[in-house]
């Protein structure tokens, strides 16, 4: 293992790198993933909870289990892995994230360049976008059970998140390919490579020749591509990756 992290602090000491997370970047910080056996959609039907048209059936519902998740969130802490993640920062002249989680625990733990690629728990916006997309509307307090309508247009609220049969957000995921075109490496974190469009970034990048890293305690579909595969979970493999950069670092 000493020496896969090692050969993984060499492909990753570059100027720029991309760290792209998923849930499993959160599991360590009592946060549910979502496609495992245990996860939360083998409780949770998507359809009823993360769709548009589960929204349009039951407004009510959906807002309710949104807020029990933002609950949930708010009273998590970043774990290891998030800290270490942001401690990059000060050994790299560049890292940004690219992550799939909704939870905001990376800017909670100090990391400063942070693109959400599947929106914000802690945001809410117009049901219809009657501004533009999105019309951000204020975050309800936890003890609003009803949904409220946008102050704009009257419409129903909903949280800012993305939905099966939703487009991620122009604006965010433009950004994320710019990042990726930029960076030499890539650190992938926790994900199972499963969810589209965004998984397709990390076959993107290594497409277009950037070093490519893997952390998961479970085989994945990144396997294959990745140059370097540390298996364990996120609180675990980061920190350890962080002290092999640092002990570089340190060497020269």
């Amino acid at each position: 293992m000493e020496t896969r992290l090692q050969r993984a602090a060499h492909l990753l000491d570059v100027p720029h790198l991309v760290v792209f997370t998923g849930a499993g970047m959160s599991k360590d910080s009592g946060l549910d993933t979502f496609r495992d056996a245990d996860g939360v959609w083998s409780r949770n039907a998507p359809e009823d909870y993360a769709s548009p048209e589960g929204f349009r059936r039951n407004p009510r519902a959906v807002w309710r289990w949104y807020l029990e998740r933002r609950e949930q969130i708010l009273a998590a802490e970043p774990n290891a892995g998030h800290k270490a993640v942001a401690a990059l920062e000060q050994l790299l002249p560049r890292v940004t994230v690219i992550t799939q989680n909704i939870d905001g625990l990376h800017q909670r733990a100090g990391s400063r360049r942070v693109l959400e690629l599947h929106g914000s728990v802690h945001r809410y916006k117009c049901s219809k976008n009657c501004r533009g997309v999105s019309t951000l509307t204020p975050t309800p307090e936890l003890d609003q059970t009803e949904p409220l309508p946008c102050p704009y247009c009257g419409a129903l609220t909903r949280p800012d998140v993305v939905w099966f049969g939703e487009l991620l957000p122009a604006e965010v995921w433009k950004a994320a390919v710019r990042e990726i075109l930029a960076c030499e490496a890539v650190l992938v974190i926790g994900t199972s490579g499963q969810v589209e469009p965004a998984a397709s970034l990390v076959w993107y990048a290594r497409g277009r020749g950037k070093s490519l890293v893997e952390i998961n305690p479970a085989p994945t579909l990144i396997n294959d591509i990745a140059e370097v595969v540390l298996p364990g979970t996120a609180a675990e493999m980061t920190p350890a990756l962080l002290a092999a950069l640092a002990a570089l670092h340190a060497a020269d």
